[in-house]
């Protein structure tokens, strides 16, 4: 996959694509990463790319030109067009589902803004996507362009070294993950469930997936909703409600 990122600060990624899983992959080749100034884009004698919103108001707008010559630049030539992403608080909510659709893409463009916002034309003429990561404000695209990488990159094949690590993640599977153990079996006086002890593997994994369900059904029952159940699964949820009350 390549990545490209516009961004008016690429020294902010260096350490982010150098480093632990991003820098093995792109050490491996399944991954390139480039930065882009769309600054070196601009053209006026003083590369400005923002200007004051028409019709008033605070803040600065980005300007189009720049934008779309550095992306256009970058598209010239390719035979399938890669997606552009706008890194933008009004965008839809990235989630792991949008991650797993990203990663089947060969070539992916993200602009990362700054000051009050985008030239409307940015949007309507040039993205693909517009993608948030919650609702909040940052002052520019960089951090949430980062995360949307991130969690992309190890998502391609190869880059974890165990490729079911990915899978059973958090929302890979729609619940949230089971609790992990490892040595010592006994620290202090907390003891590993000995069910992960007992080399099972029917067991463990009825366990997991009850461990799994139980932990989303406490912090994000919302996610059950889309979750098809087995008529066990169904009266655990039921013990969970019970108690409750």
């Amino acid at each position: 996959m390549n990545i490209d990122v516009l961004t008016l600060f690429p020294e902010m990624f260096e350490g982010v694509f150098g480093s632990s899983i991003l820098g093995k992959a792109r050490e491996k080749g399944i991954v390139s990463f480039r930065t882009i100034n769309f600054r070196d884009y601009a053209n006026n004698k003083h590369n400005t790319v923002d200007d004051y919103p028409y019709g008033g108001g605070g803040g600065m707008v980005l300007k189009p030109e720049p934008i779309f010559a550095a992306v256009e630049e970058r598209m010239a030539g390719l035979q399938s067009q890669p997606r552009v992403i706008l890194m933008c608080p009004q965008g839809e909510t990235f989630t792991q589902r949008k991650a797993e659709e990203l990663a089947a893409e060969e070539h992916l463009i993200f602009i990362c803004g700054h000051y009050e916002g985008y030239d409307e034309r940015i949007r309507r003429y040039l993205v693909t996507d517009e993608l948030s990561i919650g609702d909040y404000v940052l002052t520019g695209g960089e951090i949430p362009a980062m995360a949307v990488i991130d969690c992309v990159t190890r998502l391609l094949p190869g880059v974890l070294g165990n490729e079911s690590s990915a899978v059973t993640d958090s929302f890979s599977t729609g619940l949230l993950e089971y609790p992990h153990y490892t040595r010592p079996a006994k620290f202090r006086d907390w003891e590993v469930p000995e069910v992960l002890l007992s080399g099972h593997h029917g067991n463990i994994d009825k366990w997991r997936r009850q461990q799994s369900l139980h932990r989303t059904f406490l912090r994000r029952p919302e996610l059950l909703d889309n979750i098809p159940l087995t008529k066990e699964e169904k009266g655990w949820i039921k013990e969970w409600e019970a108690s409750r009350e």
